[in-house]
Parts: C-alpha cells; structure tokens; sequence
C-alpha cells in the first residue's frame, strides 16, 4: 500500500491535489515580500530582532541585516508574552521606527499581528504580515490577514498537528490570498531538560512540502531560545529541505541582559553571516525519493 502526506486529510485548497499548477511534488508556489522571492529557488533569510525597542537598535541591527545581503527585516512592534507584566512592544511606536528603518535601509519588514482590529494598521506598515504560534488558531485573526492581502507568515503552533496548521493556512487562502509562507518553530515535547525552549520538528518538512507547495521556513531561534544553538540546527533546517530560515539578531557587543525581550536568542552578526554562507548556493529542488509505506 502506498503512503502519502495528505492522507486522512480534508479538501484545501493550499495542497497539491487541489491545486492543479502544483500537482508536482518538486514545484514550489512561490511568494513575493517586496524584493525577496521566497521559495523560488536558493534558500532565503528573514533576520532582524526580536522586539524593536528603540530606532538606535532595530537600525543597527537592520544595518547588519543588509550588510550581509539579506533583503527582509523581521522585528516585532506588538509581542504576544506569556507573562502581562512582560514588556508588549512598543505597539504604534515600534511601527513608525520600523517604517523608518525601511525607508532608510530599503529593507521589507516583517512584522507580528495579534489582533483582526489592527491588521489593516499594521498592514499600512508591514511587507508581510505574521501570525504568531500563539495566535495560529485565531480564526478571525487569520480571515483578517487573509483579506488584508498582503503575504502572510503563519507559524505552527506549539503543539499543532499538521493537518491543524495546513487548516489555519486555509483560513487565510480562502480569503483569496495564497501568499503563505509557512514557519516550523519547535513543538512542546513532555521530556526537556533544560536545554533548549522547544523541540525543533524537522521531521514535519519533507511531508509538508509533499502535501502543499507553500514555501517552508524554520524559526531556530525561537525553538531554542539559546543563540548558541542557532546556527547548528539552521544547518540541519537547511539539510532538511527549507526555503528559508526565520533568525534572531542582535546587534555587536549588545548587552543582552538590557535587551526586554528574549535577550539570549539572538545571534551577532558574525554568527548570522556564518549561517549566511551556510544559506547561499543552498538550492530548494524537487524532492526525489518516494515516502515509504507506513510498517
């Protein structure tokens, strides 16, 4: 008996079997982010800090971004935190120095929506809009991205199956938006040992990449929480077939321990373009073996 990833799964259109032009498993939809095509052949970089918490910082890490040939900024101005009392963002402010670090680097800018009330602000602002994994299964968050029109960044949830996450990405397509890119950032797993944040799932890339042809990115920074950690399994990210990486960045001789929101993920510029070289000639083609039969 045969074995395929959309198996026992229901009728999307985001997936090959529905999708007539990608029927191919070694084809890729891919997504314009201003001047960055993700998915469209070498493996691309989306880099920039975690939060923006001021003009001076998110440009000099912006600087570093561009420096090393990356063509899009990520950097959070609204950040979902598990504690309240946790810094949120600079909210309306971080948007406006985000703006500003674009028209002074020419960098795309990804940034995080939280709430449907605000896509269309944050829309104004941003080139691509994420959704976070805490915020993957809001369903009225996702109608919103998906009618806002602009290219979507959908991370999986933390412990989000599959067919859960090819499902939200539904949401946002039948909005008649299929700028998806998808972004596995780890999953909760029962055994930790204080090692790492989350478990980094590469297992899920190759089936995933069978079942839809959204473009496929990894988030190491956020499954690990330790920028020590970053660059290896970028790599293995890489070895996995991904059409790009999500990471975290600090800038030189920053002082993490100032920094108000996940101080030790972020990578220095020197490991970011260690993992650059890593990235560039890393070409996403067809895949070639069949899936075994289930034992």
């Amino acid at each position: 008996m045969s074995y395929a990833p959309t198996d026992g799964l229901p009728e999307l259109s985001i997936l090959r079997r529905s999708w007539p032009d990608y029927a191919d498993v070694g084809t890729t939809h891919a997504v314009q982010v201003r001047g960055t095509r993700i998915g469209a052949g070498e493996a691309v970089l989306i880099a920039g800090p975690c939060a923006v918490e001021s003009l001076d910082q998110t440009l000099a890490v912006a600087r570093v971004v561009r420096e090393c040939g990356i063509g899009l900024l990520r950097g959070g101005a609204f950040k979902p935190r598990t504690n309240p009392h946790s810094f949120q963002g600079l909210g309306e402010r971080g948007l406006e120095i985000l703006a500003e670090v674009r028209r002074l680097t020419g960098l795309g800018i990804v940034t995080e929506v939280l709430d449907p009330r605000l896509v269309e602000r944050v829309a104004s602002t941003a080139d691509m809009l994420q959704v976070g994994s805490r915020s993957m299964q809001n369903f009225p968050l996702l109608v919103e991205v998906g009618r806002s029109g602009k290219p979507v960044l959908l991370k999986r949830g933390f412990s989000a199956t599959l067919e859960e996450w090819l499902c939200a990405a539904e949401y946002v397509a039948q909005e008649g938006n299929r700028q998806i890119v998808l972004c596995e950032r780890g999953v909760r797993a029962a055994c930790h040992w204080g090692h790492a944040r989350s478990v980094l799932d590469l297992n899920v890339i190759e089936p995933l990449r069978r079942a839809t042809p959204l473009p496929v990115i990894v988030d190491p920074s956020h499954a690990t929480g330790d920028w020590t950690l970053v660059a290896p399994l970028a790599r293995a990210a890489l070895a996995a077939g991904v059409h790009g990486l999500l990471v975290e960045v600090v800038e030189e001789g920053a002082d993490r321990g100032s920094l108000r929101c996940d101080g030790e993920q972020g990578v220095p510029p020197e490991v970011l373009r260690e993992i650059v070289r890593a990235a560039q000639g890393t070409s996403r083609g067809a895949l070639t073996a069949p899936l075994p039969a289930p034992r």
